[in-house]
C-alpha cells in the first residue's frame, strides 16, 4: 500500500515538473528566437533584414559594431553593445545586417532573439548556450525600463554573469531609445524624492555602464534621408526621376511629422507598390 502511494507521488511529481528542453539542430540554422513557458529555441529558417550596404548615415557605428563582431566569432575578445537614440534610425536593423555580413565573410554565429518581457528566464538561456560549442549574438530589441520594473537585475546575468561569469561565446546586443535604460523623467524624480540621490537611481543608470560598446544614433538630415531612398530605388531597380523623387519624399516626410530611416523605407515601399516592383 505504502509503496503504491509513493508511485502515485512520484508520478505526480513527474508530470509537474517541467518537460526538458528540446535542442534544435544548430547545424541547421543561424537564428533562434527564445521563448518560455515552456522553455524553447525556436529557429528562424529567414531573418528580415536588409543588406548592411542600404544602411545610410551611420557608417561610424556600422564598423565599429561589425569590427566587434567579427572579433567575437573568431573567438577574440568582445564588448556588449548598446545601440540608442532617435527612433527608426536602423539600430535593430543594423545587429541583423551586422550577423549576416559575418556569415557572408565565412565565419560561424549563431543570433539568439531575447524579448524584454522574458529577460527573467536568461539565466535559464545562457546555461543552455553555456554548454554549447557555437558562439552566439544575444539580441534584445527596444530595451527599456519603468520605474517598477525589476527586469533590469535579470540582465545584470548577462553582462556581467554572476559568479560565473558571462559565457565566454555569448555577447549581449540591446537597442533602445533611452541611453540610460530609463526614462528622463523617471532619474530626476527618483533623485528630487530620494534620502540619498546619488545611490537612488546609481543601480539602474549604471546598466548602461556594463555594455563596453555605446553606440549612438541620431536623426538624419533631409540628404541623407533622399540618400537611402535612392539607394533603395537603385538596389531594387526602381526608375524615378531625381526631381519627382524629392518632391514625393518630402510630401511623404511632411505628413509622418519625421524624417528617419523607417520612414524611408516606407515610402519606398509605397514607391515599389507604385512601380509594380517587388522587394
Amino acid at each position: 500500500m505504502k509503496s503504491k502511494s509513493l508511485k502515485r507521488i512520484a508520478a505526480a511529481l513527474e508530470r509537474l515538473s517541467p518537460a526538458p528542453l528540446a535542442v534544435p539542430a544548430f547545424d541547421d540554422v543561424n537564428a533562434f528566437v527564445w521563448h518560455v513557458d515552456p522553455d524553447r529555441l525556436v529557429p528562424v529558417p529567414s531573418v528580415s533584414r536588409v543588406d548592411i550596404g542600404l544602411l545610410i548615415g551611420v557608417n561610424r557605428s556600422r564598423d565599429t559594431l561589425l569590427e566587434n563582431t567579427l572579433q567575437f566569432a573568431r573567438g577574440l575578445p568582445a564588448n556588449n553593445a548598446l545601440l540608442w537614440g532617435a527612433r527608426g534610425m536602423g539600430k535593430s536593423s543594423l545587429v541583423k545586417a551586422v550577423h549576416a555580413e559575418v556569415l557572408n565573410q565565412g565565419h560561424e554565429l549563431k543570433i539568439v532573439e531575447l524579448q524584454r518581457e522574458d529577460l527573467p528566464s536568461v539565466s535559464r538561456l545562457l546555461q543552455v548556450l553555456r554548454d554549447r560549442s557555437e558562439r552566439f549574438l544575444l539580441f534584445c530589441d527596444d530595451l527599456s525600463f519603468s520605474h517598477d520594473d525589476q527586469h533590469y537585475k535579470s540582465l545584470k546575468a548577462v553582462l556581467d554573469g554572476g559568479i560565473e561569469g558571462r559565457p565566454e561565446n555569448v555577447v549581449f546586443y540591446a537597442t533602445s531609445n533611452r541611453r540610460h535604460l530609463m526614462p528622463r523623467d523617471m532619474i530626476e524624480n527618483e533623485r528630487g524624492s530620494a534620502i540619498n540621490p546619488s545611490e537612488a537611481v546609481e543601480e539602474k543608470v549604471s546598466l548602461s555602464d556594463r555594455f563596453g560598446l555605446w553606440l549612438g544614433f541620431h536623426p538624419c538630415s533631409q540628404d541623407e534621408y533622399l540618400e537611402m531612398i535612392q539607394g533603395y530605388c537603385t538596389a531594387y531597380g526602381v526608375n524615378i526621376s531625381p526631381e519627382q523623387l524629392r518632391a514625393e519624399a518630402i510630401e511623404w516626410q511632411a505628413t509622418r511629422g519625421a524624417r528617419s530611416g523607417r520612414v524611408a523605407w516606407q515610402y519606398f515601399t509605397d514607391l515599389a507598390g507604385r512601380s509594380g516592383v517587388k522587394i
